[in-house]
């Protein structure tokens, strides 16, 4: 990712619409899946965890460990209160066997610097004990690739078929797997095709902008809907995400 890019996810990520309303759906099925662990004090890891918003977020559930690779994520988390930090690739994680009862991992798999995302996923099944809980959330659509992707090195984005296979290749059983940010895809798909028809310029950045706080409230419960429909396996139709909830074999 472009360095320019964690400056601005520290800055947007605990106010932009996008942010805040996936963080919301993912925290609504995440409580969900843990239901039976209600009251325990659980380990966590959030591999990939990015400028620390959502890995914070997270400490609801218990003790939270974060890694990254970027630096200029590490130290915006640092910054947030978050100690338990580590700077490492998800593709080899410094942890124990069976050493977490979760794991999450959001938007990070697809990036260019995993170069293989199966041994990610295996990597996170090998720390995790057997029947942990795994959070997964990637972009879809490897057609709706656009400027925003360049920026943040999308190495790929997936099909809901891809992610199934890829996780149960790694050891894990699928619990359940949703589209996600369903309301927002068709003027997310307008978008990306007035994006190939226009220039883009080297240091836009089209998909966090910031709204005034009434649009960016609206636009946050739009997604944010989804955290009420998700966790009851209501079916989405279709969606710019894919969210995986699976369990170590």
């Amino acid at each position: 990712m472009e360095r320019e890019q964690y400056a601005i996810m520290a800055r947007q990520e605990e106010r932009h619409w996008w942010y805040t309303g996936m963080r919301r759906v993912a925290l609504a099925v995440l409580d969900d899946a843990l239901d039976s662990r209600q009251g325990q004090s659980l380990r966590i890891l959030d591999a990939g965890c990015g400028t620390g918003g959502t890995t914070r977020a997270l400490c609801r559930f218990g003790e939270v460990f974060g890694v990254d690779l970027a630096w200029e994520g590490l130290q915006p988390a640092r910054e947030r209160g978050l100690n338990r930090l580590a700077r490492a690739t998800v593709e080899r994680l410094p942890f124990a066997s069976a050493s977490f009862d979760a794991a999450t991992s959001f938007e990070v798999v697809y990036h260019l610097g995993v170069g293989n995302d199966i041994r990610a996923f295996q990597e996170i099944r090998r720390v995790l004990k057997s029947g942990g809980v795994f959070l997964l959330r990637v972009p879809a659509h490897d057609w709706l690739r656009g400027e925003h992707d360049r920026l943040v090195h999308t190495r790929h984005r997936y099909s809901p078929d891809e992610v199934h296979g890829k996780l149960e290749a790694a050891g894990f059983q699928i619990d359940r797997l949703s589209w996600a940010n369903t309301v927002l895809f068709p003027p997310a798909v307008a978008k990306r095709l007035l994006e190939r028809v226009q220039s883009a310029t080297d240091d836009a950045e089209p998909d966090l902008w910031q709204p005034p706080g009434a649009l960016n409230s609206v636009l946050e419960s739009a997604i944010a809907i989804e955290s009420l429909a998700i966790p009851h396996r209501v079916p989405l139709p279709f969606g710019l995400s894919i969210l995986a909830v699976a369990r170590a074999m």
